[in-house]
């Protein structure tokens, strides 16, 4: 994220609410939220006494989609069209909400999490009146799954990647496919093509838990006449939307099998990221 003449990296912690299992076994909440600071009191029941963690933001359960998208990912995607590189990801435990904080319901505005509000900013932007730029706009969907990369859009999802390093361009996934979009809707279809094709699997915590981190790229290109010639003056934004596997203690997911070695690498598969 760039933040006037320095590039930083921005903490948000979003807290959740009580899952059934912890309501059954009637378990006290013992995690305070302080907006107004942007810190989170941890209470220990036994004395009452507290542990302070401060964060960049902090937000409560009751927050709304739209809160957490405007103060934590609308400037990354401001700088991303402007032609900087950014990256916005969630980090958690099973079932902790990483996946309705991405992504959340499409078809509801009140729901919508940060990847499809990213959309509609990137091609409300680009399609707004006075905005007389050119774009081009693309986007690559890979997985990461025990620790082999994967392409979700591509033809064999099956096949595994290799990746490989360029002098210029740096890191990049060999055969990744990258596909031109024209409008939100595109982006959308491609984004629910690989969320079809992507890992997932049933542990204690969470019946549909996400067994691989996925990495969705938006591709952003802009030209424009340069101001002292008939050239164009062209900038080159990328913005990586990430939802990361559930990350918890073996012993709680109650994984055996498979499960079990899909979960020794999921901490593993992070490197590859």
């Amino acid at each position: 994220m760039k933040q006037g003449k320095t590039e930083t990296v921005k903490v948000a912690i979003r807290v959740r609410p009580m899952n059934a299992l912890e309501k059954k076994n009637n378990s006290v909440n013992v995690v305070e939220v302080d907006r107004s600071n942007n810190q989170i009191n941890l209470i220990k029941p036994e004395n009452n006494q507290t542990n302070t963690f401060q964060y960049d933001y902090v937000y409560p359960y009751t927050i709304n989609q739209r809160t957490v998208y405007d103060e934590t990912a609308f400037p990354i995607v401001e700088a991303v069209i402007e032609g900087y590189n950014g990256t916005i990801f969630a980090y958690g435990q099973t079932g902790c909400g990483k996946t309705f904080t991405m992504m959340g319901d499409f078809a509801n505005p009140e729901y919508r999490g940060i990847i499809p509000n990213a959309f509609e900013h990137i091609f409300g932007y680009i399609n707004s009146e006075e905005n007389k730029k050119k774009f081009l706009v693309r986007c690559s969907f890979l997985e990461i799954y025990n620790e082999d990369v994967r392409d979700l859009l591509g033809k064999d999802t099956s096949k595994k990647l290799d990746i490989r390093e360029d002098p210029k361009t740096g890191i990049f996934v060999k055969d990744l496919n990258i596909i031109q979009m024209r409008n939100t809707k595109d982006l959308e279809n491609e984004l629910n093509k690989g969320f079809n094709n992507r890992h997932v699997g049933e542990t204690t915590m969470n019946k549909e838990s996400s067994r691989s981190h996925c990495i969705f790229t938006v591709y952003i290109e802009s030209s424009e006449p340069s101001d002292n010639s008939k050239e164009q003056k062209i900038k080159a934004g990328k913005l990586n939307l990430v939802d990361l596997a559930g990350s918890e203690r073996q012993s709680k997911t109650g994984v055996t099998g498979e499960r079990l070695e899909e979960a020794k690498k999921i901490n593993l598969s992070l490197t590859v990221i």
